[in-house]
């Protein structure tokens, strides 16, 4: 394990390096999230204008689950986007090679080579909606820290989902679409699920789990959540994970190297 956080120490501190000399692109970033969290609060607003809430959802709940699906999309622009989205460029590329002769796990590298800071205005605006909105039910530190444990397993499930369907570029080779599809459905976090119709949030708990990115999170964090439901977001992370390795394992089999 030395080695490794050694390795992830030497790969982030090239990568912001590098990404800093463009500094006037975190400006960007920010104002894209400013308008990004304006848009959702502006969706959510609708919603609320006229006295409804969704069942069991004050407008202050409905925001617990706002911001942590900000933080999901800062998560996934600063660690996930930048390296998994990498995948298909090193298939095509014929890259991978010298990934998979380094003396390390080449998921490990794949995973984790970059790093972008332009994801942090998301992380910092999903931090400061939480807080209002915890500040405003009176939650307590208890309340925050019992939900670190769900919101870790979500961000090990969406890993797991998007690593996936990167390692499918070895068959075939363009799969942009395909993540693009994943993203727009993890959009449908940023509202609670009961927001949706009986047949929607079936397939956004049991098919594609959206629901254990943010609602289950923001259940644990309101105090409000079955520890059966908290016991299944650990186990599906942890299932996602293991499918994960044994799944990039097995695309190699078929991945023929550019040398050959």
């Amino acid at each position: 394990m030395g080695k490794y956080w050694q390795v992830l120490k030497l790969f982030w501190s090239a990568a912001i390096a590098a990404e800093l000399e463009y500094r006037i692109n975190f400006l960007i970033a920010t104002l894209s999230s400013l308008g990004n969290l304006a848009g959702s609060l502006f969706g959510l607003f609708l919603f609320y204008r006229n006295g409804y809430t969704f069942a069991g959802w004050s407008w202050e709940a409905a925001l617990i689950v706002l911001g942590i699906f900000t933080l999901l999309q800062g998560f996934s622009a600063s660690f996930l986007a930048p390296n998994l989205n990498r995948i298909v460029r090193h298939v095509q590329e014929g890259t991978l090679d010298f990934i998979l002769l380094k003396p390390i796990r080449s998921q490990f590298w794949l995973s984790t080579y970059t790093i972008s800071p332009w994801g942090v205005p998301d992380l910092i605006f999903g931090v400061m909606i939480i807080g209002y909105a915890g500040q405003r039910l009176g939650l307590k530190v208890d309340n925050y820290l019992l939900s670190v444990v769900p919101l870790f397993c979500g961000l090990v499930i969406l890993y797991s989902l998007w690593f996936m369907l990167g390692a499918t570029s070895i068959w075939f080779v363009k799969i942009y679409n395909v993540t693009e599809v994943l993203r727009g459905l993890v959009e449908a976090g940023r509202y609670p699920m009961i927001a949706y119709p009986a047949t929607y949030r079936f397939f956004f708990t049991y098919i594609v789990p959206v629901a254990f990115l943010t609602t289950i999170p923001a259940e644990v964090m309101l105090g409000r959540l079955q520890i059966n439901w908290l016991i299944g977001a650990a186990l599906l992370a942890v299932a996602l994970f293991w499918i994960s390795t044994w799944f990039w394992r097995f695309a190699l089999r078929f991945y023929t190297s550019a040398s050959s």
